[in-house]
Order: C-alpha cells, then sequence, then structure tokens
C-alpha cells in the first residue's frame, strides 16, 4: 500500500557514508524532532537525475532552509558507493543526506517501487518528494513514471509557499 499524507514514515534502515565509511541510519533518527524533504530518484548518474532532479535540489538548498526544513535527502536503489560518487561528481557535500536503498527495502516499505526491469533495472523507486515534519509526512508528491515535474525542488517549494 502507498504511503499517504498524514502517515508515519516506516522505520527501517538506509545506508549512508560516513568519513569515507558505509554506516547504517535508522529512519527513525533521520525523522524524529525535525523537518525533512526527502525526494527520491529511480537512479543515480541516470539522465534525468543527473541533469534535472539532483542539480535542482542543489540549486534550492538554501531556499527549502528558509523554509524550515532541517535535513534534505535524497534516496535511491543503489548501493552506497554508487551513490557516494554521485554525490561526490555533483559536489553534494554534506549538503544533502544521500540515502542508499540497495534492495529496494524502504522503497517497498512506502508502496513506492516501480519495476524497471524492461531497462535492464529491476525493481527502483518511483520518482517522488515529501515532506515529513516528526516522522509524519505532510506532503507527498509523486511523478508519474517518466515524468519530472511533481518531484522537482521547484514544485516542492511551491507547495511550501502555499
Amino acid at each position: 500500500m502507498t504511503i499517504k499524507i498524514d502517515d508515519n514514515m516506516p522505520s527501517g534502515s538506509f545506508t549512508v557514508m560516513v568519513n569515507g565509511q558505509p554506516e547504517a541510519l535508522q529512519s527513525d533518527d533521520l525523522f524524529a524532532n525535525n523537518t525533512v524533504a526527502l525526494f527520491a530518484v529511480p537512479g543515480a548518474f541516470t539522465p534525468g537525475c543527473s541533469q534535472k532532479h539532483l542539480p535542482g535540489y542543489l540549486e534550492n538548498i538554501n531556499e527549502l532552509k528558509s523554509q524550515n526544513i532541517d535535513k534534505i535527502a535524497c534516496i535511491a536503489v543503489n548501493d552506497i558507493f554508487v551513490m557516494d560518487a554521485w554525490a561526490k561528481k555533483y559536489g553534494v557535500n554534506d549538503e544533502i543526506i544521500m540515502l542508499a536503498d540497495g534492495n529496494c527495502d524502504y522503497t517497498r516499505r512506502l508502496g513506492l517501487e516501480n519495476d524497471s526491469s524492461s531497462f535492464g533495472m529491476g525493481y527502483r523507486s518511483k520518482r517522488y518528494a515529501l515532506i515529513a515534519k516528526n516522522g509524519i509526512i505532510e506532503t507527498l508528491l509523486i511523478d508519474n513514471p517518466g515524468d519530472i515535474e511533481l518531484s522537482t525542488a521547484e514544485s516542492l517549494l511551491s507547495t511550501l509557499g502555499s
């Protein structure tokens, strides 16, 4: 079942890179006691993700933070080494938390997996963006397959300004 507004973010874990080493990050630690903007991409280094999606969030970090967003995170069904290489390539530094969901476990808990087997990519994440405050979803924007519209930083910001 797909998550919806007013749902709690499910418990689970991600892999993040800390000081050059993979570490587990529990979702409860990420989402508790703050407001998180989370956006999902089908895959690091894929054209739309690299040319539009991630760059849009990098360009809008200050504006997102000015809207009381404490943390910005990006999730993809990739391993942490790919996520780390992608972050380095685009100069993400520590401004966006890069979450690896290598086995698609967390994405499935959200109900936002997408079968991309026809593209040779297996199961990946749908493209979406959400705002979770203290672990409760306040905003949820899910793109149709192939689109990069609702889940962009600009779209997310427009919902915060209304």
